[in-house]
């Protein structure tokens, strides 16, 4: 994939302003998938005071879902309120199905899940969502029945009736939801949604994600739990002092960090024999050899290793019964594009 569709904002994942003309995109663009974007930021910058929030970033979201990364201090709740509406940027533009993130009709495609709660907590469950499908304009019996429906999405059907002060964590993320699904949204933006699910509640939030991104939903997904982005985001956006510091699919990222070294674990019949060769190879920074059989082999430039690894296997004559990247995650490729943003 090329740099533009990949959007590494340098080549070290790092960016500075493009000096393209204005009606090219910028070297920071993103677009992430075929389909016509739903959501596009366009050089936006966002400051409070002195405090830079988000940093001449801009981004295309599309149909799928889309996971947001970055460490405390990044900017990614600023970039979720300006998506959703509840900030301007203070230079830039940011556009929804074509129109200002701020405007009414915008939000009206949006739907938000925030990190934190503040509910009438009177009210049921119920309650709460009928209200919210009310407000975005469906009729009494209308609003029953969509709450209903979202309701049985999130499974809070059997639960709804009780009062929201007495819900745990878990229940209130699944009615914060319901709420956000309730207009039946195209943009769904959620903050933190598996914070306090168990571990059977997470997977049914999963499936449902997936479920609308499926339908041809556009989902940002914004976790700290790093792992689960693995399974659940078809491309991620690396946040980190305001900007945009890598986007892509896990893998497509991954491939791209060359100056850092790639794990892999390779199991060979003769693996003592195998390890003196590899010793040897410029490509190869550490291998350590665990139990019998499994080397646990560091390179850099994997797209030359990985040749002339395989001109080895085969003139040589090894066995090889594993050979697997052990670091293709969200959590390891965090922490180099994190290690990589320390340098700027």
């Amino acid at each position: 994939m090329t740099m533009e569709k990949m959007s590494v904002m340098n080549p070290n994942l790092l960016g500075t302003q493009s000096s393209q003309a204005p009606a090219e995109p910028s070297a920071t663009t993103v677009p992430l998938a075929d389909h016509a974007p739903l959501v596009i930021f366009q050089e936006v910058s966002k400051w409070y005071g002195p405090v830079i929030g988000v940093n001449e970033v801009s981004i295309e979201l599309r149909p799928g879902i889309t996971g947001l990364l970055g460490a405390n201090g990044a900017g990614k709740t600023t970039l979720i309120k300006l998506l959703a509406g509840q900030l301007r940027p203070s230079l830039g533009d940011v556009l929804v199905c074509g129109v200002r993130a701020w405007s009414a009709a915008a939000k009206s495609h949006v739907g938000f899940c925030p990190d934190v709660d503040v509910f009438y907590e009177e009210m049921s469950g119920r309650a709460f969502v009928q209200t919210m499908a009310r407000l975005h304009g469906f009729d009494r019996r209308a609003a029953s029945e969509r709450t209903e429906e979202v309701l049985a999405e999130v499974g809070m059907s059997d639960r709804a009736d009780r009062r929201l002060r007495g819900y745990s964590k878990g229940m209130r993320q699944r009615i914060k939801l319901a709420q956000a699904l309730v207009h039946d949204p195209d943009i769904i933006v959620v903050d933190e949604p598996l914070n306090g699910i168990d571990p059977v509640g997470r997977r049914e939030l999963m499936d449902l994600f997936q479920s609308l991104g499926r339908r041809g939903k556009t989902l940002l997904v914004s976790s700290h739990i790093l792992d689960e982005m693995d399974t659940l985001a078809e491309r991620v956006l690396f946040m980190g002092r305001g900007r945009i510091l890598a986007a892509g699919t896990l893998k497509e990222i991954r491939d791209m960090l060359d100056n850092h070294p790639l794990q892999l674990r390779i199991s060979a019949d003769r693996s003592r024999e195998l390890a003196s060769r590899l010793v040897h190879w410029e490509l190869v920074r550490g291998i350590e050899l665990r139990g019998r059989d499994d080397l646990w082999v560091q390179v850099h430039r994997p797209s030359e290793f990985f040749p002339r690894f395989a001109d080895l296997v085969l003139n040589e004559g090894f066995e090889i019964g594993r050979l697997q990247t052990t670091d293709v995650t969200a959590g390891a490729i965090f922490d180099y594009v994190m290690k990589e943003a320390a340098h700027f």
